[in-house]
């Protein structure tokens, strides 16, 4: 039971994050504006990536398709991650790094599910 609580900890976790972001992505808060204006990718880019995390988000938290919604999540963390590493900075418009924080715990979360399913995947 102990094993499951913590395999829907590491699926909402990350699924919570990406669901919270896309307000600012589909309303073009001034901050996602700015992010993906300095990215070269505004509007359709922000569009677009909203589109594909609200898709991740509803799959990490279907149990037969966990498996894929994280696998997704974790490569558009990799790119938001490196986004933040080369181009955007850790802290973006004085935020204090808190998007650059989110993203290594999405990271971290679906990796670390990815990593016990595949250890372990009865659990």
């Amino acid at each position: 039971m102990k094993t499951k609580i913590f395999y829907w900890i590491l699926r909402i976790v990350p699924a919570i994050i990406l669901l919270q972001t896309l307000y600012f992505k589909f309303s073009a808060a001034p901050e996602s504006v700015f992010i993906f204006s300095t990215l070269g990718v505004e509007p359709y880019g922000r569009i677009g990536l909203g589109v594909i995390e609200l898709i991740t988000a509803i799959l990490i938290l279907i149990p037969k398709t966990a498996f894929y919604g994280t696998l997704t999540a974790l490569a558009l963390m990799v790119g938001a991650i490196f986004s933040h590493l080369f181009v955007l900075g850790i802290v973006v418009q004085n935020d204090g790094g808190t998007l650059f924080i989110l993203a290594l715990l999405t990271f971290c979360c679906c990796g670390l599910y990815l990593l016990l399913k595949k250890n372990h995947p009865k659990s």
